[in-house]
């Protein structure tokens, strides 16, 4: 069972920007829904992953060109996750180094959009594993290594994410 809770509110930033995020889900949750309808989940899913995997390229791409030490994780963290965003996702940091960031979201609000839907537990797995594709080629995109661990939408109590660098690199 999902429990996807919110611990920050009343912050109008922070809940702005939740609502923003939330659109976006609805969005790509109602068009994988619909097709999948329509029996056309697999082309759907291979589209909308294509497209997230390219809106990741883009905004690592920003994100690097931004960064005052793009090699060093912290400030691409620092970077990427604004005071804000860290709000509204409502973002632990476990470790905070230049060479490893790992993180624990407590609240999804891409989540909270495809609950609030109705969706099943397992249409929000599967969106969000799409979603994620973002994530990782952002860390592409910047040169690390992106591990997903936990997730809420598999029923755990926190997204765990780290980015590292390559030790082989």
């Amino acid at each position: 069972m999902i429990d996807n809770k919110i611990s920050i509110k009343g912050d109008p930033v922070v809940d702005i920007q939740r609502g923003a995020i939330g659109h976006r889900a609805t969005w790509t949750g109602l068009t994988y829904t619909k097709a999948r309808e329509a029996e056309k989940a697999e082309e759907a899913e291979k589209i909308i992953r294509a497209a997230i995997v390219e809106t990741g390229k883009v905004h690592g791409s920003e994100i690097k060109f931004k960064c005052q030490d793009p090699e060093n994780i912290a400030c691409f963290i620092e970077t990427f996750l604004t005071p804000n965003n860290l709000k509204t996702y409502e973002v632990e940091f476990k470790i905070k180094t230049k060479d490893r960031v790992d993180l624990e979201f407590h609240h999804c609000p891409l989540l909270k959009a495809w609950q609030d839907l109705g969706f099943d537990d397992s249409t929000c797995e599967k969106l969000c594993d799409m979603a994620m594709d973002g994530d990782r080629n952002i860390a592409k995109t910047m040169g690390f290594e992106f591990h997903l661990g936990d997730t809420i939408a598999n029923g755990c109590k926190t997204c765990q994410i780290s980015y590292f660098k390559n030790v082989n690199n």
